[in-house]
């Protein structure tokens, strides 16, 4: 138990820097609960907004994945992260940064309504971002439950552990705001930022140094393969390339744009965000793929036995024992065996506590969430000019606890790996959602009528996706379930990884729709496009 009671010392303090951040807030005032009264200093600003994207999926779920796939995961997701995210900061970031400061915007709905005269559409677009905000939520209380009862070897339970780290977000967010936030996402990151190098140490030395691990897995048949793209197919790794683009257009990222003091502060994000991207991600995807050599580890031996099983052909498994294997098999906790396998009791603690200091930057998703509905929903209709500026902070904190059970209780439900639950809903419905910003902030054609389409249409393939990744059962690694085979070509399958269509996964013709309706739609209705005064804001002349 002393893994866990150092984390749970970790979880004190993070509670006490929420109080901290109660202590010092500067009003009473939405905006000082919301955006920090829009004072987040340069250091602040990078390491809370780094933070905030890099949750239990960069760490629990980037090593399971490569636990199982190998060293592409790294090619999947931190090659064109580091690329694509520092850009639409630069691009579209400072944009929204400047027209929030000039117009006092806290939401990126309340841009959309006012760009677009859009007032219940924008109701729409926020209820179709919370949604989907949701499963992002939820793999950060995957993440507590599995953290929480690896590092007490089952003491604790994951129910019990996912409710912990649940508490203690809703906490936090409660008390502080977003300065509170902010506060424990920097103190985070630099914990899991650290967190990387040590453990690579650590683990590799326990393993025989980093040449002997690589050397036995290049030489050995069965881990050759995981050192290759091989397991990934090329329309798989291509899919990949628009997962980044979800990343400006999550409401968390979006309204942490607009904390920032100075535009200045933007400059050494961008620059370093690719730096912090490979800190992060190298070491988890490094760690998830020499775990398939670590068999001297119980725990991940069982993994290994377990996926050999599900793989083996010809042996028929029943639904129950497929499902048995299945949980055993998955990597999201390989980590936190290694660590606990090759470092010293009090270290694997330490390690721990960064692993859980990565697994809770959801807060930011949370706060972002009660924020919009405040803002987008309460404020909009009335409720802060009948009850003032009091009632309406009351009703966010109210709003942090009812999305946290709600989150809490679906995550117990939750069959799939942290990766796949963030790729299939939450990071390829914001990627589809993305053309509403770029419309909104460089088409002056855009009318509310496209958005609203392209709002739509990612509703209705998410809700889609999950409909289908419900009805049929997760099928053993192969070609996959047909699920639509118009002509007899496969167009849409059910794979073990979630739904395909073309071989690609569903966010590349998410997307592409999205754009295309956007642009079809406010072609067609040229009379819906805002006057020319409401324009000027956005294109000056």
């Amino acid at each position: 138990m002393i893994p866990a009671l150092v984390v749970f010392a970790y979880l004190g303090a993070v509670m006490g820097i929420g109080v901290f951040a109660f202590r010092r807030k500067r009003g009473a005032g939405a905006e000082d609960y919301f955006l920090a009264g829009r004072s987040l200093g340069p250091a602040v600003f990078l390491l809370s907004l780094f933070g905030s994207n890099m949750t239990a999926f960069s760490i629990l779920g980037a090593s399971g994945h490569a636990f199982a796939n190998g060293i592409v995961t790294y090619g999947l997701m931190a090659s064109s992260s580091a690329l694509i995210i520092p850009v639409s900061l630069l691009v579209i970031g400072t944009r929204l940064w400047a027209l929030g400061k000039r117009h006092g915007f806290m939401t990126p709905v309340q841009m959309f309504r006012d760009r677009w005269d859009c007032g219940h559409i924008g109701t729409v677009i926020f209820a179709v971002q919370a949604v989907l905000l949701v499963p992002y939520i939820i793999i950060a209380v995957m993440g507590g439950g599995t953290t929480l009862r690896s590092v007490s070897n089952g003491v604790v339970p994951f129910w019990l552990g996912g409710a912990i780290v649940s508490v203690v977000v809703m906490t936090y967010v409660f008390l502080g705001g977003m300065r509170g936030t902010a506060w424990v996402n920097a103190f985070q990151t630099v914990l899991f930022l650290a967190f990387g190098a040590i453990a690579v140490a650590v683990v590799s030395a326990g393993m025989g140094g980093f040449s002997a691990v690589m050397e036995s897995m290049f030489e050995s048949p069965g881990t050759a393969t995981l050192l290759t793209r091989e397991r990934i197919s090329p329309l798989y790794f291509f899919s990949y390339t628009f997962i980044p683009l979800s990343s400006i257009a999550f409401p968390h990222i979006g309204i942490f744009c607009l904390t920032a003091r100075r535009l200045e502060h933007f400059r050494k994000t961008i620059v370093l965000y690719p730096l912090c991207m490979l800190l992060i991600w190298l070491p988890s995807v490094f760690l998830g793929v020499v775990a398939n050599r670590a068999t001297d580890v119980p725990a991940i031996n069982a993994k290994i036995e377990a996926r050999a099983a599900l793989a083996a052909p010809g042996v028929a498994l029943t639904a129950e024992n497929r499902d048995r294997l299945r949980a055993q098999a998955t990597g999201d906790d390989v980590i936190l065996r290694l660590v606990e396998g090759y470092a010293p009791t009090l270290l694997a603690a330490l390690l721990a506590a960064a692993v859980m200091a990565a697994v809770m930057a959801s807060d930011s998703q949370i706060l972002a969430l009660s924020t919009m509905f405040t803002e987008d929903v309460f404020a909009f209709y009335g409720g802060a000019r009948r009850f003032g500026d009091a009632a309406q902070v009351l009703t966010g904190r109210l709003f942090v606890i009812v999305l946290t059970v709600v989150a809490y209780i679906i995550a117990l439900r939750m069959p799939q790996s942290i990766f796949d639950v963030a790729t299939q809903y939450a990071f390829a419905g914001y990627a589809a959602l993305s053309p509403l910003l770029v419309a909104a902030l460089f088409w002056r054609g855009s009318t509310r009528w496209g958005a609203l389409a392209s709002t739509l249409w990612t509703a209705a393939a998410v809700t889609f996706v999950a409909v289908v990744q419900t009805a049929i059962p997760v099928p053993p690694p192969g070609p996959g379930v047909p699920v639509w085979t118009p002509g007899g070509a496969d167009v849409i399958t059910r794979a073990t990884t979630g739904l395909m269509v073309f071989g690609l996964l569903p966010v590349v013709p998410m997307t592409l729709v999205s754009a295309l309706l956007m642009v079809v739609v406010s072609l067609l209705t040229p009379g819906a496009r805002p006057p020319s005064s409401s324009l000027a804001k956005y294109f000056p002349v």
